[in-house]
């Protein structure tokens, strides 16, 4: 039995998934020049990774998005070394990254707990500065979320992405006939009969020109970014995004969505990933899908269908072709369990032959107990 609970946003307008903040140190507190006393330091900045936390929440309770340390205690002849200054703390979720305006990156916050030191307090006055005080580092810095999760799915509009994480999951997204259904992403929990669980991150749909920003652009390539896997998802039929845009056959989809990628981040494309051939419940589908793994697995005779600018350097490798009809729910044991197997092999890594054994017997025992419905589609 494997289920999977959803996590959603109510829609991407509201969905907040980049903030900038003003933020300074605190200065430093005042030397006492009578007695050689030092002040204490300003307070420093500090963004902190914390559960329950969304950059919508911070937005709402600081309006300003200003955030100031305190500043150092001044040397007195009660105390001639200044107490430090209270830090700042700014609690952000897990899957930001931390930059100042101009793109540097200062940190990321991957788990509960990790912390980014965004801006210095300023040294309290000493003999060295004549007993004055520093001032703390002031600048604006951006928060900028990207979802962590095992899996992403990777596909055009209309491709049965929604479709697919209902079929995974039996829960009730948005489905429709029109191109644009899913319009904020999505993370699902997959559980495995062993409590093994697999997040699968449920994303805008793609369109030519994404990686220029077009349509949700960046908004869904940046969370691509932070999923350990991919797993494209095209229509075994093909698809036209509208009347005055060119059909696009299954095999055309995936060599853009590859190009998208590839003009993005090109490293994004070193991640293993696995093709979801759907909508197999279709007609003439079957003919169609052998058709494409004929063109997967000879993709340089069949290049000439695509634009020249929009043919990808290098052709990607897909770990397994998976046919699916999630409509019918067909397919649908196997892809579950070619995720964990998929997954499984990159945390094994280099590991041991008898672990990789085991790997390949479950292979082999759910490829023949899906023969029956689909035969046996090789890997490309």
């Amino acid at each position: 039995m494997v289920w999977m609970s959803r996590t959603c946003f109510r829609k991407y307008g509201n969905f907040v998934d980049n903030l900038r903040l003003y933020v300074r140190g605190g200065s430093g507190g005042m030397g006492l020049p009578r007695l050689g006393g030092q002040g204490g330091k300003g307070g420093d900045v500090l963004v902190v990774a914390k559960k329950e936390i969304t950059l919508k929440k911070i937005k709402a309770k600081y309006p300003l998005k200003r955030f100031v340390a305190g500043v150092g205690m001044n040397s007195s002849v009660r105390a001639l070394k200044g107490e430090k200054g209270p830090d700042q703390q700014i609690l952000a979720p897990t899957g930001v990254t931390v930059t100042t305006d101009n793109g540097k990156v200062l940190g990321e916050l991957n788990v509960e707990g990790d912390s980014v030191l965004v801006a210095r307090g300023g040294q309290g006055g000493s003999f060295h500065s004549g007993f004055q005080p520093s001032q703390g580092q002031s600048k604006h810095i951006r928060l900028d979320l990207k979802l962590i999760a095992d899996l992403g799915l990777v596909g055009f509009p209309n491709a049965g992405k929604s479709s697919l994480l209902k079929a995974l999951s039996h829960a009730k997204p948005q489905i429709a006939s029109y191109a644009f259904t899913t319009l904020r992403p999505e993370i699902g929990q997959v559980m495995y009969e062993d409590f093994k669980q697999i997040s699968v991150a449920d994303l805008p749909g793609l369109i030519e020109g994404a990686h220029m920003n077009k349509g949700m652009g960046h908004k869904f390539l940046k969370h691509v970014e932070r999923t350990k896997q991919l797993l494209f998802v095209v229509d075994v039929c093909g698809f036209q995004l509208a009347s005055n845009t060119a059909f696009r056959s299954a095999f055309e989809a995936v060599q853009l969505l590859t190009k998208e990628l590839e003009l993005y981040k090109e490293e994004i494309l070193s991640k293993r990933a696995v093709l979801v051939v759907n909508k197999m419940d279709l007609p003439d589908a079957e003919d169609r899908l052998a058709e494409l793994l004929e063109q997967l697995n000879n993709p340089d005779e069949f290049f000439h269908l695509l634009p020249e600018d929009m043919v990808p350097r290098k052709n990607i490798l897909f770990r397994d072709v998976v046919p699916i009809s999630a409509a019918t729910g067909l397919g649908i044991q196997r892809l579950r369990t070619c995720m964990r197997q998929s997954l499984d092999e990159d945390a094994a890594g280099g590991a041991d032959p008898l672990h990789r054994d085991r790997l390949q017997a479950l292979r082999g025992a759910v490829t023949a107990q899906d023969a029956t419905s689909w035969g046996s589609p090789p890997s490309v």
